[in-house]
């Protein structure tokens, strides 16, 4: 077991390499706060400037430095959920999260994350689609974090009222709202070979520009949501109804030329990346419900295509298996050392 630093002696302080170990796990916390992998990885560096902004006694008094960067990045992004809102009004379109490549990246928990009732919780990677985060969208920022918190990465309820700033009551009471906005969307999914299929069919009917195997394909009131954000042609409404989403997307195609379209995991779901002259133009998410596709979501935004664009990725870390007995509490705040007890409440 690793020892702290003596002052003065001019070690390296071990707990580094733990800090730093965190900074994947934090990331996927924070996108499914935030939908954006930019604005996560702002909020984790804004918790990572405050950890470094403490004397290194104050450091030293915190007996679990992953358990304080999870709630200062939790913190973060509920000030930045609460400014997102405000920009989002003036996006220019409708907003859809920003799409990630490879899911076996987002999979990871923090250092504190503990499994709760699996009735009142939601897997890593269903928390991940592109259905679910949008859908997450739709919450106030206190139901997002305390869902997130809760009900996909297990806090306890004690320990998440003191990063959104209510009573562990009042945070039930917002995680069963938030659980009610999510059951309420719920769709059966198949297996994921079988979305597989239906997405590679849908890609074959519209390279054929073939009109009635689109149609076949989608549900009667399937929608497309298509984000351009002002930077990219894209509609700037939902477009509703199998007959003018398989005419749209015939539209689409008969104005692009040379594109090469990829079938890769969107968000850890079956998705189609579309490339023209090497570069990332689109990356398509779908919600796939029995036969049919119910709903697609399309992000031609540039600047939310950038992990696909490039080979910026999260940087590896060490996932570590914690056992029960290791997992620390989530206390404190940048000014002060956090508590010592934690209260363990799954309620």
């Amino acid at each position: 077991m690793s020892t702290r630093s003596v002052p003065g002696h001019g070690r390296p302080d071990p707990s580094l390499s733990t800090i730093m170990s965190e900074r994947r796990a934090l990331i996927n916390l924070a996108y499914r706060m935030l939908g954006s992998l930019a604005e996560a990885e702002d909020a984790v560096q804004e918790a990572y400037a405050r950890w470094y902004a403490m004397t290194r006694q104050q450091q030293q008094a915190i007996e679990s430095p992953g358990a304080w960067l999870t709630k200062v990045t939790g913190r973060v992004c509920l000030d930045l959920l609460g400014s997102a809102r405000v920009r989002r009004e003036r996006y220019v379109g409708d907003w859809l999260p920003e799409p990630l490549p490879d899911h076996t990246e987002w999979l990871s928990k923090p250092l504190g994350a503990v499994e709760g009732d699996p009735a009142d919780r939601v897997t890593l990677d269903e928390s991940v689609s592109m259905a679910f985060l949008v859908v997450l969208e739709s919450m106030t920022p206190a139901e997002r974090v305390t869902f997130v918190l809760h009900d996909i990465f297990g806090y306890p309820f004690a320990d998440v009222a003191d990063i959104v700033g209510r009573t562990p009551a009042a945070c039930r009471k917002l995680a069963s709202s938030a659980r009610h906005r999510i059951h309420a969307a719920r769709t059966p999914a198949g297996p994921m070979a079988h979305q597989a299929d239906i997405v590679r069919d849908f890609k074959q009917a519209w390279e054929a520009k073939d009109i009635d195997a689109l149609i076949r394909l989608l549900d009667p009131d399937a929608m497309m949501t298509a984000d351009g954000g002002g930077l990219a042609t894209a509609a700037l409404r939902p477009i509703r109804g199998r007959e003018k989403v398989a005419r749209f997307a015939l539209g689409i195609a008969d104005k692009v030329a040379d594109v090469t379209i990829l079938e890769l995991n969107v968000n850890g779901q079956p998705g189609l990346v579309v490339q023209q002259a090497g570069a990332t133009v689109s990356v398509v998410a779908f919600t796939v419900t029995g036969n049919r596709i119910t709903h697609i979501w399309s992000v031609r935004n540039p600047e939310k295509l950038r992990p696909w664009s490039t080979e910026r990725q999260v940087p590896p870390t060490d996932v570590r298996e914690v056992a029960d007995g290791d997992r620390p509490a989530l206390g404190g705040n940048a000014a002060a050392p956090p508590a010592q007890a934690r209260c363990r409440d799954h309620g």
